[in-house]
């Protein structure tokens, strides 16, 4: 048996990552990052021609009907160049939204475009809480994710169910490290329930599984950041990366990623074929990817030396990312205690 990518498969992630490197230049992620419309809409543009948004729709509801592994190949591009992207929040309402064929085709044909407000499935947070009455939802939703430009919301309510609202125009910005992406506050007030599912292990388990892939792109660019300036910046006459210390920042940081990516492809083939250690897999990935992330983030940056916190290098947009991954649906300690629960360790 080969445990490798198909010729398919790299041949998906290669292509993206050629969209990416003009679509998506650091340049270019500086505009964004600062609210630059024409870029925003440029990279949108890029990628909806490249049909992101049908990968995980089945084939008789108009999508490419790819698996989690493939979906998770994306997101990796995606976190490699810290590209702002909805293909999280579409991936997320096609996995979720598989008894809805009428929404799966909307999404496949790009005219259903998801945002997320899923943070009561992971935490409470004072002031905020969405409750669902006779079918209608109302409340506030705190760190929503894509929700510019989205024309639907799939949302998740304070009794861990789930819902599929139309987005609002009741969104405020809120500002975190990472500015690659947009999070918003949310209200609604007796917005309509179009779909209402439960959230169960899987799909929990799914949003997981795609921030690690996410954060494993963006500590990969790190190392290969840092391994580029350590082959380029001289010191005392001859090149960093000729120091046995800096090899060996290169070499852990490389040690440190790649079990992780191992993690990621095993979680997505157990969850591709419905393997009940499929979710398991998926919270250790991304708990391990947190720890990896952070690590990796920091020692790039030191092997960057005083460079790694400019923003000429703009290693800050990568480090960010990681940071805010780190949290996103859960905290590695959540994510670990998840695990444990579906092994039966734990009450």
């Amino acid at each position: 048996m080969e445990f490798a990518l198909s010729e398919d498969q790299r041949l998906l992630q290669d292509s993206l990552k050629g969209v990416l490197a003009g679509a998506a230049s650091l340049d270019q992620v500086r505009k964004i990052a600062v609210g630059d419309g024409a870029a925003i809409s440029a990279l949108d543009a890029a990628l909806a021609e490249f049909g992101l948004a049908s990968l995980l729709v089945p084939e008789d509801a108009g999508g490419l009907g790819l698996g989690l592994l493939d979906a998770c190949l994306v997101q990796e591009a995606l976190g490699y160049h810290i590209a702002p992207s909805r293909f999280l929040a579409n991936a997320l309402a096609a996995t979720a939204l598989t008894d809805f064929p009428d929404l799966l085709t909307l999404i496949a044909a790009g005219e259903s475009k998801f945002g997320l407000a899923l943070t009561e499935l992971v935490s409470r947070r004072d002031g905020a809480g969405l409750t669902a009455e006779k079918g209608k939802l109302s409340g506030k939703s705190l760190l929503a994710i894509s929700v510019d430009g989205a024309t639907h919301l799939l949302v998740a309510e304070t009794g861990g169910q789930l819902h599929v609202v139309e987005a609002g125009p009741d969104t405020v910005p809120m500002q975190t490290i990472d500015r690659s992406r947009t999070f918003h506050e949310v209200k609604l007030a007796g917005a309509k329930s179009l779909a209402a599912l439960k959230a169960d292990e899987r799909f929990l388990a799914v949003a997981r599984l795609l921030v690690a892939a996410d954060t494993l792109g963006a500590a990969q660019a790190m190392i290969d950041k840092a391994v580029a300036y350590a082959a380029e910046r001289q010191q005392f006459g001859r090149v960093i990366g000729s120091f046995q210390a800096v090899k060996h920042m290169c070499a852990e940081m490389a040690a440190k990623l790649e079990p992780g990516r191992a993690l990621i492809w095993h979680a997505a083939h157990a969850l591709d074929i419905g393997d009940a250690e499929g979710p398991v897999m998926a919270n250790l990935a991304k708990s391990y990817l947190a720890e990896a992330g952070t690590f990796i983030a920091r020692t790039s940056t030191e092997v960057h030396g005083g460079m790694g916190f400019t923003d000429l290098v703009g290693l800050h947009y990568w480090y960010k990312r990681i940071g805010v991954n780190r949290q996103l649906f859960g905290s590695p300690e959540e994510a670990r205690e998840s695990a444990a629960e579906l092994q039966g360790l734990l009450a």
